[in-house]
């Protein structure tokens, strides 16, 4: 081709046909003018394909995230909550006069092993650290999701930071009451360094020392009452970040 027109401008010249020459010269240049733009409008859509694969496959990821977000979130919602009402049970066992001794041990064990543990927050951000660390935020094109999203994980955040100031709060008051009180002797795994306990002698130790326990259990009861409310508020923001990210999908 190149050769066919270098023939064709040679014969022009030779001929003395100047403004043939350049009407043929403007007509080989419009020609590359265009050559040029459809290579770029190709490679403009094949680019602007591949941002569409990519931002549907960050989408599905973060939809695969935020769905297992709320299972994960529940699950620690029915935990805590239990725990709640172990520490119900043994403040009303330790304050009623009609509580059997077993019922006291069970409560007092059901507290141990469940009302006394610390919320931990966990969650999936790997997808939305990996598209901001990597500047590919902007290659989802909602505008108002993008936003969404931002708002969405500077609550996890939130959340997590407010359950480690919790728990930093209440860890100084916490652990010299475990440790003068040696509550391990009420664990199964652990009673048995204590050596042999009586039913009664254990009861009576709870009950002279049921304020302390009242109070130690308190401690928890916020801890974990504060932990629900902040999760279950994300469960609702997280249910509608993934109504919103299928609605992209759909799109």
């Amino acid at each position: 081709m190149i050769k066919l027109f270098r023939t064709i401008r040679k014969r022009l010249l030779t001929e003395n046909k100047f403004s043939k020459y350049l009407l043929y010269a403007l007509g080989e240049i419009i020609l590359v003018v265009i050559g040029i733009l459809i290579a770029l409008q190709i490679n403009n859509m094949n680019e602007s394909n591949k941002s569409a694969q990519q931002e549907s496959l960050y989408l599905e990821r973060l939809l695969s995230e935020n769905r297992e977000d709320v299972q994960t979130f529940t699950k620690k919602i029915a935990e805590l909550e239990y725990g709640i009402e172990t520490i119900e049970q043994l403040s009303l066992a330790l304050t009623s006069d009609s509580t059997s001794d077993a019922q006291v041990i069970k409560a007092a064990n059901d507290f141990f092993g469940y009302g006394s543990i610390y919320p931990v927050f966990t969650s999936s951000t790997s997808t939305f650290d990996d598209l901001s660390s990597t500047g590919n935020l902007k290659v989802i094109r909602n505008q108002e999701l993008r936003e969404q999203l931002v708002k969405h994980y500077a609550k996890h955040k939130q959340v997590a930071e407010w359950i480690r100031i919790s728990t930093a709060w209440a860890l100084p008051i916490d652990a010299p009451f475990s440790y003068h009180n040696s509550i391990m002797r009420f664990e199964p795994v652990s009673a048995f360094l204590f050596g042999e306990q009586s039913v009664p002698d254990q009861v009576g130790h709870l009950k002279a020392k049921k304020d302390e326990y009242i109070n130690n259990a308190a401690v928890h009861y916020w801890v974990n009452l504060d932990a629900v409310s902040n999760l279950k508020t994300l469960v609702s923001e997280t249910t509608s970040i993934i109504e919103l990210i299928e609605e992209e999908l759909e799109m």
